[in-house]
């Protein structure tokens, strides 16, 4: 996937509610400490034969095979994407993958407005989101919480999901027929909510949505398209829990997604 102009807008739908600015700017402080300052939708999914393959420098080729899904593929002209109280409905209590049956408590759909222009993607739940069913509740999600509302933005103005819908034991990595399995359905959050720009955090989101295998050092601070949204891979907050350090590009780049949403809204 090629990369896409910077600023470049996608649409321009209403915008969504946003939290007061004294409140927004109260949460800089999270970023201050590292000397940063100041504000500078019937069908959900559809596989394509032969659809293309993204190579690890984001040029598209095609023959990525028969059963393939092509990430950026959007509903055509006439073609309606399913609500998102249809797509959890098809998910229903999911058994199609092994990891249903390796402890999993509650199934992790998403959360947020479903007609956010802002969405965040993750890699799976943790404990706190298996036991509650949300995801994004343990340290890491109040870290992202704080990152959101440094933008502006509040958790009911935005949409959090994750790639993966289940723990995985021991908070392993997904296997790549778990994501093959899951995928489909992110994909079908995505056409429902039609957002503007999604920001996909840590290297394994951002791997499964460019179909690059990059590392996600080379890929934050670049645009990707994804299903008619501007995406921006930076890191996951729990990274951030055990390399503070990176805090400040993470609010670099949390500074292009403000630039994007404020871009013709």
């Amino acid at each position: 996937m090629s990369n896409r102009c910077l600023g470049q807008p996608v649409r321009s739908p209403p915008r969504t509610d946003q939290v007061d600015r004294r409140q927004a700017a109260a949460h800089l402080e999270h970023f201050g400490e590292l000397g940063v300052a100041g504000w500078s939708r019937d069908r959900a999914w559809r596989r394509r034969a032969g659809g293309p393959e993204r190579r690890p420098d984001g040029e598209i080729v095609s023959g990525a095979g028969p059963d393939a899904e092509d990430p950026d593929a959007v509903p055509d002209a006439g073609e309606s994407a399913l609500s998102l109280e249809a797509v959890e409905a098809e998910l229903g209590e999911c058994t199609r993958c092994q990891l249903s049956g390796l402890g999993r408590q509650r199934i992790v759909f998403g959360v947020g407005n479903p007609e956010a222009e802002l969405m965040f993607v993750g890699e799976a739940p943790g404990r706190d989101e298996d036991a509650q069913g949300i995801p994004f509740v343990g340290r890491a999600g109040q870290l992202l919480t704080k990152i959101i509302e440094s933008i502006g933005q509040s958790r009911e103005s935005v949409y959090i999901a994750n790639v993966i819908k289940c723990r995985p034991p021991q908070n392993r990595n997904p296997e790549p027929d778990e994501v093959g399995t899951c995928e489909p359905f992110l994909f079908g959050q995505v056409d429902a909510i039609r957002p503007r720009v999604i920001v996909a955090l840590g290297a394994f989101a951002a791997r499964t949505l460019t179909r690059s295998d990059r590392p996600i050092s080379r890929m934050r601070g670049r645009e990707f398209e994804f299903r008619g949204a501007t995406l921006i891979p930076t890191f996951h907050p729990a990274y951030l829990l055990r390399n503070p350090q990176s805090k400040r590009e993470v609010w670099e780049d949390m500074k292009k997604v403000r630039a994007l949403l404020e871009t013709n809204a």
